[in-house]
C-alpha cells in the first residue's frame, strides 16, 4: 500500500512566492548601479573563503607545489626580474607573506584572492560589452570554470595573469570607447603590467593589436592619440626591465628556448591536441551549468529547442540589441577567437612544447563571447539559478573534500612529486645546521623541485640556489653561496645527481656528507618514503 503526499495549493503558492522575492531581490542587487558593484565583490569574497577551507582540506597530505614555493622565494628579495619570468608574480607573493605566514592555507589564500580579484576585473569588463544582468551571468560562470577554482590551487605567474590580463581587456575597451590621450596612458601601463608578469601575455597584446585592425571601427580608433600613447607608454613603463633583461643576458628568453624547443613533430603534435582537449573540457563544464541554469526557466525551453545559429543570425541582421554593445562585443569575439586559435597554430609551426597550464589566462572572455550573443535571452530566474548552482557544488564539495583527499591519496600512494615529505625534510635541515653552526641557514643548494620547497618550509628560510642553471634567479652569487656555507639536498632518484655532487666537490671539498629519508603519515596512512643525499658546507671561516 502507498500514500502520496500532495503540498497543499497554498503552501504551492507561498513557495513560489517566496522563490519570485529572491529572484527579485538578487536581480535588483545584480542589476543596480550602486549595489551591483558590491553584489560582485561580497560573491567573489565568499568564493575565496569558501575555495581556501576546500583546498586546505584537499591538499592536507601534500607539501605547496613547486611554483608556489618558487614564488615565495622570489618575493623574498624585490629584484626586476627572476631569471625566467618577470617579476611581477614575485613581487605580489613577497607583499603577501610580509602579511600572512608561510603556511600551505595562506598560499591557497593567495591562489583564490588572485582568481578573485581576476573575477571582479571580469565584471568591469563586462560592463563594457553587455548589461549588469548578464555580466553577472559572466562572474558566476567564471567562479564554475575550474580554473577559478580547483584548479587554481598552484599560485604562480600563468594564474597572475587572471588579475593582469583583464586588466589588459578592460584598458583596451576603454580606449577603443573613448580614443583619448588618458585612455590611451592606462592601455599602456596595462600592458606594462602584463608584460611584468610573463611575456606569454604577448599572445593577448597580439590579439588586441589584431582586433583593433581587423574591426570595422578601426579607423577611428586608429586615427585617435589612443593606440600610440599607449604603444609609447608601455615601452617607457619597461625600460628598467628591459635594461635588467640585458644585464641578465636575456636569461627568460634562454630559459624558454632550452626547456620549450621540441624537435619531434608528432610529440609536439600530441601536445597540442592535449592542450586543446583539455581546455576545451574546462570550459564545459560553466557552459554546461549556465545553459542548464537557463533551461530551468520556462521559455528557455522553448527557446533552447529553435535552431541556435539562425536566432543569432537573425537578431544580429535586424539589429537587436538586447543589453549587448555590439561594437565592443565585436572586440571580445575577435580576441577571444584568435587566443584560442593561434597559440596552438603556432606551436606547430614552430615545434614548441604546449604546456596545459598556458591555456589558464587564455579563455576568461569565453563566458563574455558567450553572454554578448545578441540572441540569448538572459532570464531573471538564470541568474538566480546560476548562482545556486555555485552555492550548491561548492558548499557539496567544501563537505566532500576530507573524503576526495583520502581516496586520491590512496590511489597515488607511491607518487613521490606529490606526497614527497619535503616540509618535513626542511624542518630536520635546519636543526641539523642550527645544531653544527649555531646560526641562520642562508642558503640552500640542489635541482629547483628539492630547494624551493626547503626555502618554503625551513623556518630559516635559505635563499635557493641550483647550480650551473643558465636561467638563475639571480636571488645569490656563487660566491656568496661558498662565503655564507650551505645545505646541498639531492633526491636519491634526480637524473643530475652526479653532476649536482660533482659541484659539491668542487666547491666543497670537505662538506660533511649525510643520507636521510624521510616519509609523511597523514591520518595515519603513510606516505611514500624518500631518500636524500645531503651534503653540509660550513660557512667561511
Amino acid at each position: 500500500m502507498s500514500t502520496t503526499s500532495i503540498l497543499p495549493a497554498n503552501s504551492r503558492a507561498k513557495t513560489r512566492l517566496s522563490y519570485r522575492r529572491l529572484v527579485a531581490w538578487q536581480v535588483a542587487r545584480a542589476t543596480g548601479p550602486r549595489t551591483g558593484a558590491w553584489l560582485v565583490i561580497q560573491f567573489a569574497v565568499l568564493h575565496a573563503v569558501l575555495w581556501t577551507f576546500i583546498l586546505i582540506n584537499l591538499k592536507a597530505a601534500q607539501d605547496v607545489h613547486m611554483d608556489v614555493a618558487e614564488a615565495y622565494a622570489w618575493g623574498q628579495q624585490f629584484l626586476l626580474g627572476y631569471g625566467k619570468h618577470p617579476p611581477l608574480s614575485g613581487w605580489i607573493a613577497g607583499l603577501w607573506f610580509k602579511l600572512f605566514p608561510a603556511a600551505d592555507w595562506s598560499t591557497y589564500a593567495l591562489a583564490m584572492t588572485t582568481v578573485s580579484i581576476g573575477m571582479v576585473i571580469s565584471w568591469f569588463v563586462s560592463l563594457r560589452v553587455v548589461d549588469r544582468k548578464r555580466a553577472f551571468l559572466v562572474v558566476v560562470m567564471l567562479a564554475l570554470y575550474p580554473i577559478f577554482n580547483f584548479k587554481g590551487f598552484k599560485y604562480n605567474a600563468d594564474l597572475v595573469q587572471l588579475i593582469t590580463l583583464p586588466l589588459v581587456v578592460l584598458a583596451y575597451l576603454d580606449a577603443f570607447e573613448k580614443r583619448s590621450l588618458k585612455s590611451g596612458v592606462w592601455l599602456g601601463l596595462a600592458g606594462a603590467l602584463a608584460l611584468m608578469t610573463k611575456y606569454w601575455v604577448l599572445t593577448m597584446i597580439g590579439a588586441i593589436g589584431l582586433a583593433a585592425l581587423l574591426h570595422p571601427d578601426r579607423v577611428r580608433f586608429l586615427a585617435s592619440p589612443a593606440p600610440w600613447v599607449a604603444i609609447a607608454t608601455l615601452l617607457v613603463a619597461m625600460v628598467p626591465h628591459l635594461v635588467w633583461l640585458a644585464d641578465a643576458h636575456f636569461a627568460p628568453l634562454t630559459y624558454a628556448g632550452d626547456v620549450y624547443s621540441l624537435s619531434d613533430r608528432a610529440q609536439v603534435a600530441r601536445l597540442v591536441l592535449g592542450y586543446v582537449v583539455h581546455n576545451l573540457a574546462l570550459l564545459a563544464l560553466p557552459v554546461a551549468l549556465a545553459a542548464l541554469a537557463m533551461a530551468l526557466v520556462p521559455p528557455w525551453r522553448r527557446l533552447l529547442a529553435r535552431a541556435p545559429l539562425r536566432l543569432v543570425t537573425r537578431a544580429w541582421a535586424r539589429g537587436i540589441n538586447p543589453g549587448v554593445n555590439r561594437a565592443q562585443a565585436l572586440n571580445v569575439w575577435i580576441i577571444q577567437l584568435i587566443v584560442a586559435v593561434g597559440p596552438p597554430l603556432g606551436a606547430l609551426a614552430f615545434s614548441v612544447y604546449m604546456k596545459t597550464d598556458w591555456g589558464i589566462s587564455l579563455f576568461f572572455l569565453v563566458p563574455l563571447a558567450l553572454a554578448a550573443i545578441p540572441a540569448l535571452r538572459v532570464q531573471r530566474a538564470s541568474l538566480f539559478n546560476i548562482a545556486a548552482i555555485w552555492l550548491v557544488l561548492t558548499l557539496s564539495t567544501l563537505a566532500a573534500s576530507p573524503w576526495i583527499a583520502t581516496r586520491e591519496m590512496a590511489a597515488n600512494a607511491t607518487n613521490t612529486a606529490t606526497y614527497g615529505a619535503r616540509s618535513e625534510l626542511a624542518r630536520e635541515l635546519t636543526q641539523a645546521w642550527r645544531t653544527r653552526f649555531g646560526s641562520r641557514w642562508a642558503v640552500v643548494a640542489g635541482g629547483m623541485e628539492t630547494i624551493e620547497p626547503m626555502a618554503f618550509y625551513s623556518p630559516d628560510h635559505p635563499t635557493p640556489f641550483t647550480p650551473g642553471e643558465a636561467w638563475g634567479a639571480g636571488l645569490i652569487s656563487p660566491d656568496a653561496v661558498k662565503r655564507l656555507g650551505f645545505i646541498a639536498v639531492f633526491d636519491a632518484t634526480d637524473w643530475r645527481l652526479s653532476t649536482f655532487e660533482k659541484w659539491v666537490a668542487d666547491t666543497a671539498p670537505n662538506a660533511e656528507r649525510v643520507v636521510m629519508t624521510t616519509r609523511r603519515f597523514t591520518g595515519g596512512r603513510p606516505g611514500p618514503s624518500m631518500t636524500w643525499h645531503v651534503f653540509i658546507a660550513g660557512p667561511a671561516k
